[in-house]
C-alpha cells in the first residue's frame, strides 16, 4: 500500500493538491473505517501516516498495541514535524 495508492483510494486523486475540500471528510472517514478493520500491521501503519496528516490519527496508544510500532510513529511525527520547519 503505496501513498499514490491511498490517496486515489480514499480521496479519488493522485496528488495531494488535486484533492477537493468536499472530499477530504468522507476520505478519512472512509480510511478510519479501513484502519479499525485492518489486521496487517503494516497496512495499519501506513494507513495512520494518511490519517495523521490529514490531522484525523488516533492517539499512539489507541492505535497501536505494540511498543515498536508507537515508537515508529513517533519517528514519523518526528520526521514530518521538521520537515514543516524547513529542514
Amino acid at each position: 500500500m503505496d501513498f499514490d495508492d491511498q490517496l486515489r483510494r480514499y480521496f479519488g486523486a493522485s496528488e495531494l493538491s488535486a484533492i477537493a475540500p468536499e472530499a477530504v471528510s468522507a476520505g478519512v472517514e472512509r480510511m478510519a473505517v479501513d484502519f479499525g478493520m485492518e489486521k496487517d500491521r503494516g497496512r495499519r501503519f501506513a494507513l495512520w501516516t494518511v490519517m495523521y496528516m490529514f490531522g484525523a490519527a488516533p492517539d499512539l496508544d489507541v492505535a497501536f498495541k505494540d511498543e515498536d510500532d508507537r515508537n515508529a510513529a513517533r519517528d514519523f511525527m518526528d520526521l514530518i514535524d521538521r520537515a514543516g520547519e524547513g529542514g
